[in-house]
Formats: C-alpha cells, sequence, structure tokens
C-alpha cells in the first residue's frame, strides 16, 4: 500500500472558523430593544422612588409617580428602554440609587 501526499491539507477542528448566520425570529429578536424593569422592594419609600424616577431619566412628576405606582401596585414597571448598552447604564445607575432593577428583551 502506497502513501501519497493529499491534493488539500484539512484544517484541524480548533482553528476552523464557522459563522452561523440568523434566520427569521432571531433577526427580529435582535431589532427589539432592551427594557428596564424596577421591581417593588418593602425599603425605599413611594417619594423616594418618584424623585429617583424623575432625576435619572427626567421624567415629570406626574409620570415619574405613575410608574412608582405600577411598581407598588403590579409589583414592577418598565421604566427606560433602548440598546442594551443604555439599558446597562440605567440598571446600574438605579442599583447605585438603591433600586431594585433588572434588565430584559421586550415582548
Amino acid at each position: 500500500m502506497s502513501v501519497g501526499i493529499r491534493a488539500s491539507t484539512p484544517v484541524p477542528v480548533e482553528q476552523e472558523q464557522t459563522r452561523a448566520e440568523p434566520v427569521g425570529s432571531e433577526y427580529a429578536a435582535e431589532d427589539k430593544p432592551w427594557q428596564t424593569v424596577v421591581w417593588n422592594d418593602p425599603v425605599n419609600l413611594m417619594s423616594y422612588v418618584t424623585y429617583v424616577f424623575q432625576k435619572l431619566f427626567g421624567y415629570s412628576r406626574e409620570h415619574a409617580t405613575k410608574l412608582m405606582l405600577d411598581v407598588h401596585h403590579k409589583g414592577k414597571a418598565i421604566v427606560s428602554s433602548g440598546s442594551k448598552e443604555k439599558v446597562e447604564g440605567d440598571v446600574a445607575k438605579l442599583h447605585a440609587a438603591g433600586l431594585w432593577a433588572t434588565m430584559e428583551h421586550q415582548s
């Protein structure tokens, strides 16, 4: 049995680079903005939460109060949305103010 040289040398698996292109619903998920969710907690006063929404997001007192009441009565409120980076910043600011906040994809 003779051993010959192959015309093309295979690339080791470790060096292969594959790129999967998103299809269908994956594009839709990327296009949807992120949302900042503030959750109810037993610590912060309602007046303080309203104040934080006004100062961090520039909301009117009426709008900040409505969001605070959503947090109080419904357990949570969406207080901002946008790119992942923007929402990460908003969540960090809310944490620094002592509020419980998370981020999620808009549904």
